[in-house]
């Protein structure tokens, strides 16, 4: 979770990196109704049960593809190693930083589901934190109906430093003149959750559930809360909110988030627009410290 703003370009000191811009990946998936429930209880306890059929919420195709690399394919870090669909960058640590999604048609429970993924654009660059590669990749999710979902994914990666430094925070949106806060919850973070989370999407990234590997090799100060997990929670706040799901979803992480503490999700809208609001920004915070995730909600009018 960086802020790349003020990163420069840096010299290309790994030529082949390019060579993975265009590669392209297809997978067979499905969120069948045993693994809803799964998602359900993970995630809104809240949420009516779901069946065969069932429209999904958006956000969880995320949890239809999920890694199947053998155990002997996993790097010591827990993700599968690089240098398949991935370009094997020399740098240890892997983060989702953030993403945007388009929604044209909705998915549903049992469906089957295919992704057409390809890299967009590989880009070295150094920025405060030392070096840094941005990959992009596009997932364009189909069913017997056509394209449903495209979605950006935003993938850097740099290297573990020796201590612990925090990015700059940003701090935490208050109502003003101009802004109404209509979304402030909280959310209990646990390592429990995490766990569960990392179960539904298959992901073995240990900074997750493995607190001696996420202090002692990657220097976090505790279990990093994923951020998927923040950006469910967010959408989840936003649908409740609106009453129907945004067409447009995007996020990106700007501070890690750590599980010894409870989120807000904390929305907000120009105080002119009421209700009838097409866009609504929302980001997770610490308390009244700093900012996690930012994120936007858009829906079309109707």
């Amino acid at each position: 979770m960086l802020d790349d703003k003020n990163s420069d370009p840096a010299p290309h000191h790994t030529p082949d990196l390019s060579d993975w811009i265009g590669r392209r990946e297809r997978l067979h998936g499905c969120v069948t109704e045993q693994a809803s429930h799964a998602i359900r209880a993970t995630l809104r306890a809240q949420l009516k049960p779901t069946s065969n059929a069932d429209p999904m919420p958006p956000l969880w195709h995320w949890y239809a593809f999920p890694p199947t690399a053998p155990m002997n394919e996993l790097g010591t870090d827990g993700h599968p190693k690089l240098g398949g669909f991935l370009p094997p960058i020399p740098l240890e640590r892997r983060m989702w930083a953030g993403g945007s999604l388009e929604f044209y048609q909705p998915l549903y429970v049992g469906e089957p589901l295919e992704r057409r993924s390809s890299i967009m654009n590989v880009v070295e660059k150094n920025g405060a934190s030392g070096a840094m590669v941005f990959v992009t990749l596009r997932h364009d999710i189909f069913t017997d109906k056509g394209l449903c979902v495209r979605e950006q994914q935003d993938i850097v990666y740099l290297d573990i430093p020796d201590q612990f430094s925090p990015p700059p925070s940003k701090p935490v949106p208050t109502a003003s003149l101009d802004t109404e806060v209509v979304i402030d919850q909280a959310v209990p973070i646990s390592e429990a959750l995490l766990f569960r989370y990392s179960a539904i999407t298959f992901n073995a990234h240990r900074i997750h559930y493995d607190l001696p590997y996420a202090k002692g090799a990657e220097k976090y100060p505790g279990l990093v809360v994923h951020g998927p997990l923040q950006a469910q929670l967010l959408m989840d706040a936003a649908r409740t909110w609106a009453g129907k799901a945004p067409s447009r979803f995007k996020f990106r992480g700007v501070h890690p988030m750590f599980h010894q503490n409870d989120l807000r999700l904390i929305g907000v809208q120009s105080a002119s627009e009421g209700q009838a609001a097409r866009k609504l920004t929302l980001c997770t915070a610490l308390g009244d410290q700093h900012q996690g995730m930012q994120a936007t909600a858009e829906w079309e009018e109707e």
